[in-house]
């Protein structure tokens, strides 16, 4: 995955830097997101892959399938991508871009693993803990995950905590066997 990113991170900025330049950060995420669910589309993989098409076939087939969304700049970037052989980079790419999206806006996407489903109320106070920590606008996913057996794995970018009564047991063994 880590390769992925780093060939891909040069077309994110480029398109990033576009899209924020020209104003239309929302226009080319619901692109980006769009290219993405198709390219990762196991049967559309395959067109992605196969080489007996050309190049310009291949961007055509993305540009197709997203047409609605697809703008005449974004043509031209699908068609970059296709040129170099990276169309398969789309969901990479698209995941950098909403990084840096988020970054410019000043947001974090949250992730909260527990083992219960929380209330609006205790996702809200979360998310004001996060806001007074991260100093960021939060958006908070929930996830429920019984393996946890209580508490909650909180996730924002490269931050981790595990709070988890699962994740607590592992660290107590773990003290114990050294």
């Amino acid at each position: 995955m880590a390769e992925l990113t780093t060939f891909a991170r040069p077309y994110a900025k480029a398109a990033f830097q576009f899209a924020l330049d020209k104003g239309e950060l929302g226009q080319w995420s619901e692109m980006l997101a769009l290219a993405a669910a198709v390219a990762e589309d196991s049967e559309f993989a395959k067109v992605l892959n196969n080489p007996a098409l050309t190049a310009e076939q291949q961007a055509q087939a993305v540009i197709d399938v997203c047409a609605e969304k697809v703008t005449e700049s974004g043509k031209a970037f699908f068609q970059t991508m296709a040129h170099n052989k990276r169309l398969v980079l789309i969901p990479e790419v698209s995941q950098l871009f909403e990084q840096f999206k988020a970054e410019q806006e000043n947001a974090t996407d949250v992730v909260v693993t527990s083992a219960f489903e929380l209330s609006s109320a205790e996702q809200e106070q979360l998310a004001q803990a996060l806001k007074a920590k991260l100093n960021r606008t939060i958006t908070i996913t929930t996830e429920v995950d019984k393996s946890l057996i209580g508490g909650l794995i909180i996730k924002a970018g490269d931050m981790v905590i595990d709070g988890s009564v699962r994740g607590k047991l592992a660290k107590l063994a773990e003290a114990i066997q050294s």
